[in-house]
């Protein structure tokens, strides 16, 4: 499944601008071509880069992926948020968060790589588990984190707190992200993001107040 070559060892700091052209290019093709159908030299013609600079930036074509999903999971729903300021009321940090989170799931983004984890998951399971362990898995245990802290400052009381997590990912996603998945409706409307994440945040804090 993987694609490699002998890695080109340590020389000049890597350009961090050919490394998001790199990873622009790969979920630009993953989505359209499917993992499969994107090859590492196509990657690296769409980057506009060799292809001995795309492997002394990811080792192989599993490690690529990997890193597109983290990529856009870092720009949709940045660390900062599982980590607000204790002065800072619990229904806003969860508010932040909760909207960021939807932002994430709701991004064409994610809902191609959702739609392409469908269609990829009978024939290559791995994948399936690639996917998972780099987006919703990690993100699933920084809120885990996020829930821990909250208790200890006694903001919240969470007892089992991945089960929590695991509520609150569910509750911000809703019914419409099933819809976007299937292609029955686009997503929620600014004023009805709004209401949705007011009444998640409300329904999460008070089975979760201390």
């Amino acid at each position: 499944m993987s694609e490699t070559v002998q890695s080109a060892g340590p020389g000049r700091p890597k350009d961090p601008a050919k490394r998001e052209a790199i990873l622009t290019a790969a979920k630009t093709l993953f989505l359209g071509n499917g993992y499969e159908g994107s090859s590492m030299e196509a990657i690296a013609a769409e980057a506009g880069v060799s292809k001995l600079t795309l492997y002394s930036h990811f080792k192989d074509k599993e490690a690529l992926f990997c890193a597109a999903v983290q990529a856009t999971c870092e720009q949709r729903l940045p660390s900062s948020l599982f980590h607000p300021s204790p002065e800072l009321p619990i229904e806003q940090a969860l508010g932040a968060l909760a909207t960021a989170f939807w932002s994430l799931v709701s991004s064409p983004e994610s809902i191609g790589l959702h739609r392409l984890m469908i269609t990829v998951a009978p024939q290559n399971p791995d994948m399936s588990r690639l996917f998972y362990e780099a987006g919703p898995q990690r993100v699933l245990q920084d809120t885990r984190q996020f829930l821990q802290v909250a208790t200890s400052r006694g903001q919240l009381k969470v007892t089992d707190a991945l089960k929590a997590a695991e509520h609150f990912c569910s509750l911000v996603k809703g019914l419409n992200h099933f819809h976007q998945l299937i292609g029955h409706s686009g997503p929620l409307e600014e004023a009805q993001l709004r209401e949705h994440i007011a009444d998640v945040v409300a329904l999460f804090v008070r089975a979760y107040r201390p």
